[in-house]
């Protein structure tokens, strides 16, 4: 034990630390561009969609079917297919700004249609009964649908953040960085066992202190 724990605390303070906080930032910007940009793509498609508040066959035929196909496609694929684009934006296809860019857009589309589901599930004579009174579409859509789907909203959001801690570990596998690299470079690869665990040990505290916060966060608003 006293080996163990005289290894645990030079490697956090070199190696697996540092990815940690870099695995943290990538996460945070990733949930945080796709989540906004999947809230106005969810937005569009309820303005839209068949069942929506405008309804609009070419430009929701149009949005959803990009979304599907970017949805459809294995996020490391995704991120392959994406390298003339992520060059061309980022000027590399390595690294922490990279990985972000890559998995904003895979982010997005999955957010996006989440979040259609979410406002979908809004009882139909609640938005009604709002038109009666003359509710324009944009005060339908944040007073009404928004608040009434929010816990859902919350989940999504949670299941979103957990969903991308896996997906930085699939983008360190080329060139991403955090602690699927380190999992990969320091541990797999250079036949380390004691750094591969330690690095899916942090991997899995990550994931339940979103799952915690997120829970909390739900049992508040619901």
């Amino acid at each position: 034990m006293d080996q163990i724990i005289s290894q645990i605390i030079p490697l956090w303070s070199k190696l697996i630390g540092p990815a940690t906080l870099e695995t943290i930032t990538i996460v945070s910007f990733t949930a945080l561009i796709g989540c906004t940009i999947g809230f106005l793509l969810a937005m569009l498609l309820i303005l839209w969609g068949p069942n929506g508040l405008t309804y609009n066959k070419k430009l929701y035929t149009l949005f959803n079917t990009i979304l599907n196909l970017i949805r459809s496609m294995p996020l490391l694929i995704l991120i392959i297919a994406l390298i003339p684009v992520t060059r061309a934006v980022i000027g590399s296809i390595i690294g922490m700004k990279a990985t972000i860019f890559t998995l904003s857009i895979a982010c997005s589309a999955f957010t996006a249609k989440m979040f259609e589901g979410n406002f979908l599930s809004v009882n139909k004579q609640v938005i009604e009964a709002a038109r009666s009174y003359g509710a324009t579409d944009l005060q339908i859509f944040f007073k009404v649908i928004v608040r009434q789907c929010l816990p859902q909203l919350i989940h999504s959001v949670t299941l979103t953040v957990i969903t991308y801690i896996a997906g930085s570990t699939i983008a360190s596998s080329i060139g991403g960085g955090g602690l699927g690299a380190v999992a990969i470079t320091y541990g797999y690869q250079s036949f380390n066992q004691f750094i591969l665990y330690y690095a899916v040990v942090v991997l899995i505290i990550l994931v339940n202190i979103v799952q915690f916060v997120g829970d909390l966060i739900y049992k508040k608003v619901k």
